[in-house]
């Protein structure tokens, strides 16, 4: 059975769907020195924003598969290593996006009114009504920095509240915008009339310090500033500047450059910065939308199928995955039954997507072909994430074909291997039972799903051969599953597939080589 490390928080929710499909250890916390240390013997970790998930940790996890983020951000994740080593990370974005957009709003109110400061001054014994005089959003510009899930959410609040909403995205249509009612405007045109800047992009070297020194320059004295997203869009030493000089009214910030903060951040000495600590995700709705999240994609993963939130994989419509997921099995075997069969230096690799497959996207089964292909010699873990990477490492040329069919069969995938011996050619479909493969080079064969030793044998279509064999298998006690004839022609050329409970042996199999009419025998296994 699997097992998953879970070392932040999450809800209690997530971990009882993991728990029927893995061996769950939840221990929160780690050190990096102890999670390095622990973490080889886990197929998943599942973080959230507090684990730091370097290289070191990630190549320390020789048998990861998945990274589970219980959020949006993975910036506390290093991809680029976790993509190299052919590890998906998903994460679950859409589960504290109302969270984080309501959490955004009050805070903007509790700004424009001086919440909470005023309940502090009250609590001490103060009645001071004229100190905390405030202003209406009623009317003013919301500006919003990024129209993602949260940004969007965000921005239909503030329209909701009768404000006038300046987005900015270079990502997002005039079409979107209109549907969202919000006039797309540059990052500079936003800055210079929003009354309330609300951040919502991710953290990359092109948004870090997104709003600082030159940025704050441009912005109304009495802008309102909040940060929900990532500490490090601001440059927090700049935007206390610019409020105790008067260049900014105010700010509210849920995200620190470094959390928890330290004592001595400027940020906290300020009574103009209203402060949380990274509370947008913090509702328990949004704990348990994230936990189920992952948790059901952790298991999608693990089951070999492909995640919905996948950060570091291509997005696969959920239409096209409908067609196209049974058939990940059966691009995995008919490479790998390639592998085996094929003899000499590898020299090109094709792969034929033929019938219905053809018209979507067949990356996942590219990937399946390659994890296939490397399954029967390497321990190398190919994912849909890592497979191109693999495939140019070790220099693999592959070549993709798509085109009708007109045989019996609805969809075909064939991998054609070619070596400096010769070519190797396996086909293989999907039947009602699971994954058939039903070509060998030539010969039209139906190999069924089962988990079987392959005895291939190659022979001249003569009576008695079959018996030869069985009774050859026979007196060495090794049981015979099913059988599978090939032929072009009557008493001409042949293939014989026979499934196996237990393997011959190869002094075994050079015997069988030797009986009559027999030119080759092979044993694969799939």
């Amino acid at each position: 059975m699997p097992k998953v490390l879970v070392t932040d928080p999450i809800a209690q929710d997530g971990i009882d769907i993991l728990a029927p499909h893995a061996q769950v250890d939840v221990r929160l916390g780690l050190p990096q020195e102890e999670l390095i240390a622990a973490i080889g013997e886990y197929d998943v970790l599942i973080v959230r924003s507090e684990t730091q998930v370097t290289a070191e940790v990630i190549e320390a996890g020789k048998k990861l598969q998945v990274i589970g983020r219980a959020g949006v951000g993975v910036d506390n994740i290093d991809l680029q290593v976790a993509t190299r080593r052919g590890i998906i990370v998903v994460n679950a974005p859409l589960g504290n996006t109302i969270s984080a957009a309501e959490h955004t709003i009050g805070l903007m109110l509790a700004l424009a009114r001086h919440i909470p400061a005023a309940s502090a001054s009250l609590r001490e014994g103060r009645w001071e009504r004229k100190r905390f005089l405030g202003v209406e959003v009623r009317g003013k510009s919301m500006g919003v920095v990024g129209l993602g899930q949260v940004g969007s959410e965000v921005a239909r609040r503030a329209r909701g509240l009768e404000m006038h909403v300046l987005g900015c995205d270079p990502f997002v249509s005039e079409e979107r915008a209109h549907v969202l009612g919000v006039e797309l405007v540059s990052f500079e045109d936003l800055l210079k009339r929003a009354d309330f800047i609300s951040l919502h992009t991710t953290l990359t070297s092109d948004t870090r310090h997104l709003i600082g020194e030159q940025q704050l320059k441009l912005v109304k004295p009495s802008v309102r500033i909040i940060n929900t997203a990532r500490g490090q869009l601001i440059d927090e030493r700049a935007l206390c500047r610019a409020i105790e000089e008067g260049r900014v009214a105010g700010a509210a910030i849920d995200v620190f450059s470094q959390e928890p903060p330290p004592a001595d951040s400027v940020l906290l000495k300020n009574d103009r910065i209203l402060v949380t600590p990274h509370l947008g995700a913090s509702t328990a709705e949004a704990q348990e939308r994230v936990a189920i999240d992952v948790a059901e994609q952790v298991i999608s993963v693990l089951k070999g199928e492909p995640a919905l939130y996948a950060v570091n994989a291509p997005l696969i419509p959920a239409e096209t995955m409908s067609v196209i997921a049974p058939y990940l099995d059966v691009a995995a075997r008919t490479a790998s039954l390639g592998t085996q069969l094929c003899e000499g230096q590898l020299e090109k690799i094709e792969i034929e997507y033929l019938g219905e497959i053809a018209n979507f996207d067949v990356t996942p089964l590219k990937a399946a072909v390659i994890r296939g292909l490397l399954s029967p010699i390497s321990e190398e873990n190919v994912t849909i994430v890592n497979a191109n990477l693999v495939a140019e490492h070790r220099g693999l040329r592959i070549t993709e074909r798509k085109g009708p069919y007109e045989g019996i069969y609805a969809n075909l995938i064939n991998v054609r291997l070619t070596t400096t011996v010769g070519t190797t050619t396996v086909a293989g479909t999907m039947a009602h039972d699971g994954p058939h493969v039903v070509l060998l080079d030539d010969f039209w064969v139906d190999i069924p799903p089962d988990d079987v030793y392959l005895l291939i044998c190659e022979n001249e279509d003569r009576p008695g051969t079959i018996g030869a064999i069985g009774s050859y298998l026979g007196q060495h006690d090794v049981n015979i599953s099913f059988m599978r004839l090939g032929r072009k022609e009557v008493r001409g050329r042949a293939l014989m597939v026979l499934g196996l409970d237990d393997p011959v042996a190869p002094a075994q199999l050079e015997e069988i080589q030797r009986l009559p009419h027999i030119f080759s025998a092979r044993l694969a296994r799939i």
